[in-house]
């Protein structure tokens, strides 16, 4: 190969980098494609790689090389494929859901310009279908795509669209295998698909507590080298009828109020959420209710804890289920008044708070961090609010307490049945009104709405259950910086 490969000048020197590379395919790091001669008797090829850059970025580079003869050329592009080709894990057919409203509404362009060049050079098929109205990538998965045929569904928007490729696989994949998902007792089937998500929405939650950057290109190499990260997911039911899956935040109070409001100011684009969320701080309404909840004394790790959930953090999935009977003595109960009740399945990070809602939580460890916001000063909430941009620790309050959970269940104190609570909220509304004209007044609610992951719940009173590694992400969980970042030759390195 003295002279077979490009820059004769230095062949030692790129047969040995080129060998490296050879390796990170055959570890699932890089993928080929061939160009065009340049002369008929050698022509060049080049192969792209996966090359890891600062703050978790990927992107892709090119090595071209040049060979005397033909022969050696076809050689060198034939051994490489089979390489890549013995590479199982990787997806050769994609199933692609763009929504084209979500976050700048840049979602079809992102994928067009960044994202299918990607694919088409690793080989990647795809079926794209553009959403035109809501839960439409849902209600498609849910009944009319043909499922078999694909090695993974991939997302471009936010974690609204990303809630509904959940919904529509994991419903999908129960009633398929005969599982009640009315019942909270159900043990939920696994999805055997995975999932990409191709981040073009406002916040991008998911992305960040999963790759740790909200970038396109990254998570286009993350599903074409065919990683795979498995995820926990909540299920939420009411009086055993099933509401809604959530894989990163529930909130009461606080979140829930924030995303009510925000909802009637939908003309206000992206600003309404902070705007909703000054006008909730001001209101400071507290909400009473009892939290009885099932903590995950089981497992290692806690909340408060200083460990975060890297790549390569396993959990045996055979050890995170429980049922409700088997465990029912082990349950406690917090009662009180509330500012914000919380349960996030992930960091929940995003640019605003790079630590997120809950550091230290796991994304696929069976549990979930129950948060309490006890009533308290809108002083000292406002202290609580800033420690999630700062590196102090927003556990360490008084006010505040968090527990490590498998399912827990919340009561409003006068909680009655829907047809009572209904009689009371047509009574209220006049009332509502007349406290939102005047400011001044101080009453505060009998009840707030759960925020689940974006979403409005119909209901107060909820039970809530972790299903341990229910889905799968083309991603590997967030990476350790110093493993790569000091590195003087990161490709030759990988």
């Amino acid at each position: 190969l003295k002279h077979s490969l490009f820059l004769l000048s230095q062949p030692f020197k790129l047969c040995n980098c080129f060998k490296v590379i050879i390796g990170l395919m055959v570890k699932s790091l890089s993928f080929v494609k061939p160009l065009y001669p340049v002369t008929p008797s050698r022509p060049p090829s080049t192969v792209s790689y996966v090359e890891r850059a600062r703050q978790h970025r990927w992107q892709c580079s090119d090595v071209t090389f040049h060979c005397s003869e033909g022969a050696l050329r076809q050689q060198w592009i034939q051994t490489i494929r089979e390489q890549l080709t013995a590479l199982t894990s990787r997806p050769k057919h994609l199933l692609v859901y763009i929504n084209p409203h979500g976050g700048k509404q840049q979602g079809e362009c992102i994928y067009e310009q960044k994202v299918a060049p990607l694919f088409a050079c690793a080989s990647i098929s795809t079926d794209v279908i553009v959403t035109e109205h809501a839960n439409h990538a849902r209600d498609h998965l849910k009944t009319e795509a043909e499922l078999k045929k694909y090695d993974g569904v991939v997302c471009v928007g936010g974690d609204g669209m990303f809630s509904e490729i959940v919904h529509g696989l994991v419903s999908r994949t129960q009633r398929e295998n005969g599982v009640d998902q009315n019942s909270p007792e159900e043990k939920l089937v696994p999805c055997s698909l995975r999932i990409g998500i191709i981040p073009a929405g406002s916040t991008d939650c998911i992305c960040y507590a999963t790759v740790g950057i909200n970038d396109p290109v990254t998570s286009a190499l993350h599903v074409i080298v065919g990683d795979s990260q498995p995820m926990d997911v909540c299920s939420v039911h009411h009086n055993n009828t099933f509401l809604r899956y959530s894989s990163s935040l529930l909130g009461y109070g606080f979140y829930g109020d924030v995303l009510a409001d925000s909802e009637r100011k939908r003309w206000m684009g992206p600003a309404r959420y902070n705007f909703s969320g000054f006008k909730t701080f001001l209101t400071h309404h507290h909400y009473e209710g009892a939290v009885s909840f099932l903590p995950a004394t089981d497992i290692l790790g806690t909340p408060r804890d200083k460990t975060r959930c890297r790549a390569g953090y396993v959990t045996l999935p055979n050890l995170c289920f429980c049922s409700i009977p088997e465990y029912e003595m082990g349950w406690g109960v917090v009662r009180g008044k509330f500012l914000a009740i919380n349960a996030a399945s992930m960091s929940c990070a995003c640019p605003r708070s790079p630590k997120g809602l809950s550091p230290a939580a796991h994304l696929a460890d069976g549990t979930t961090d129950l948060i309490l916001v006890r009533k308290c000063s809108r002083f000292n909430f406002l202290r609580h609010l800033l420690r999630h941009t700062s590196k102090d620790d927003q556990f360490d309050m008084t006010f505040v307490e968090v527990h490590r959970v498998r399912r827990f269940r919340f009561t409003p104190r006068h909680w009655q049945n829907d047809s009572e609570l209904d009689l009371r909220e047509n009574g209220k509304q006049l009332f509502s009104q007349i406290c939102r004209d005047h400011p001044a007044c101080s009453c505060s609610p009998a009840y707030s709405s759960w925020n689940c992951d974006g979403e409005i719940l119909p209901h107060a009173a909820i039970e809530v259950g972790v299903h341990c590694q229910l889905i799968k992400l083309f991603t590997r969980g967030i990476e350790e910086q110093p493993l790569f970042e000091d590195l003087a030759n990161p490709p030759c390195a990988l």
